[in-house]
């Protein structure tokens, strides 16, 4: 049990710092949620999760929600990376 609690302490910086290049990405592109699930293929509500970094996607679902804000892998990891790093 203790592991469980070190790894959700790691966890949630990463995914709110993944919620905020998927939010920052999809805002440039002018979708709302439900235009980006959508496009992806996703549920709007899903898609808020992922947002607010309480649920940790998997990678078929970051290539889902790539192809639907029609971004290349890469380009959502530096986002991601600019974030992680405002954070440290």
């Amino acid at each position: 049990m203790h592991g469980q609690g070190i790894q959700a302490r790691v966890a949630a910086p990463n995914l709110h710092a993944l919620g905020a290049a998927v939010r920052e990405s999809r805002a440039r592109r002018g979708l709302s949620q439900e235009g980006l699930g959508f496009a992806a293929g996703l549920h709007r509500n899903y898609v808020g999760a992922i947002e607010r970094g309480t649920i940790n996607p998997t990678f078929k679902t970051l290539v889902l929600l790539t192809a639907g804000l029609s971004l290349r892998l890469p380009e959502l990891m530096l986002l991601y990376e600019r974030n992680i790093g405002e954070r440290a």
